[in-house]
């Protein structure tokens, strides 16, 4: 059901059946370890580049999800997802391989939740019995593609972020104990102007507090509704620049709790991280992983994972284009929402 202008409130509920978050051996290191289903020790996965290796992830993901669901492959109707690479290829790839139908979808570092939100309609509208959301990135592809070969070994800004290796997957069904998905809002092409791929927590930020404020907007509610609110990848830069923003919109932040997924994957003091994580990984494996946990562990009851983009490519960059990004917000609650 449409609310407001830009968000759907999914009034059938539908339910998580099972999740998925598989990492790289340098998120391995991280405080989020543990909250992980699989972190592997070898950055190729033992194939023969880096591609494959990103296709791997999300393959061992999506199996994963499926086995935690306690149905099978063939139960699966749609498979929404995407990635960071050129035309998507590690998201079709895997679905190449695992052979159900599927939706590509690209909004870069939003992925996770563009996906989450597109299965969530899916399953509310009652067009599909089982539909799995998909999301990955890996550190040394997106090295490659949007800045410089990993062997180039060249020095980063502290503006810079560090792209997780890592695939989030999430299976949905029609029918379950929850966690529930209970909403979503579909982010508006924010662009302030910034054209530096090393500064993308700056760019993203203002996309971040558009999707954020026309949520609470569009559902007439107060951010203290929910226990936390948690962005994709602003990471240090970003994160600043987005409180800044709230004041400024004197939209009250300080009822909940503010998180940046960027800023909770990986160890600031420990791990070379600049202004901290990036990646379509990063929120996928930390929703998947670490606030599923807490989720079922009743630390958290209503969560709003806003999931941030930079709708950049290599070519956009050569031709001296601004960086357009965007936002979109997924909640995610134990009990059914009552609006």
């Amino acid at each position: 059901m449409l609310k407001g202008h830009q968000s759907w409130l999914f009034e059938n509920h539908p339910v998580i059946a099972g999740t998925a978050a598989i990492v790289g051996p340098f998120e391995g290191l991280g405080p989020l370890a543990h909250d992980f289903d699989i972190v592997h020790g070898d950055l190729r996965l033992g194939q023969d580049s880096w591609e494959k290796a990103e296709r791997t992830l999300l393959e061992e993901a999506a199996n994963l999800a499926i086995e935690k669901a306690k149905i099978t492959k063939e139960s699966i109707n749609f498979l929404v997802g995407g990635d960071l690479m050129n035309q998507i290829i590690s998201s079709t790839f895997a679905a190449r391989t695992l052979q159900i139908p599927y939706l590509g979808v690209f909004g870069a570092c939003s992925t996770s939740m563009e996906s989450l939100a597109i299965a969530a309609n899916l399953i509310n509208s009652r067009s599909a019995k089982y539909v799995m959301s998909s999301a990955c990135s890996h550190n040394a592809t997106a090295e490659k593609q949007f800045r410089y070969p990993t062997e180039y070994g060249s020095q980063k800004p502290p503006t810079a972020q560090f792209s997780v290796t890592g695939a989030g997957t999430c299976v949905l069904t029609q029918q379950g104990d929850g966690p529930y998905v209970t909403s979503a809002t579909i982010g508006r092409v924010v662009d302030m102007g910034i054209s530096d791929p090393f500064n993308m927590g700056a760019a993203m930020a203002p996309a971040a507090v558009d999707t954020i404020l026309a949520h609470f907007r569009d559902f007439r509610m107060e951010p203290g509704y929910y226990d936390l609110i948690v962005t994709g990848d602003l990471s240090k830069v970003g994160y600043a620049i987005a409180n800044e923003l709230f004041e400024k919109h004197k939209f009250p932040i300080h009822q909940t709790v503010y998180k940046d997924c960027g800023m909770m994957i990986y160890d600031y003091e420990k791990q070379q991280v600049q202004a901290g994580a990036s990646g379509a990984g990063c929120s996928a494996t930390v929703t998947y992983g670490h606030l599923l946990r807490r989720m079922r562990e009743k630390e958290l009851n209503r969560i709003l994972v806003v999931a941030t983009g930079a709708l950049l490519s290599p070519i956009s960059f050569q031709q001296g284009e601004t960086i357009p990004c965007i936002a979109h917000a997924v909640s995610i609650e134990n009990e059914v929402r009552k609006l």
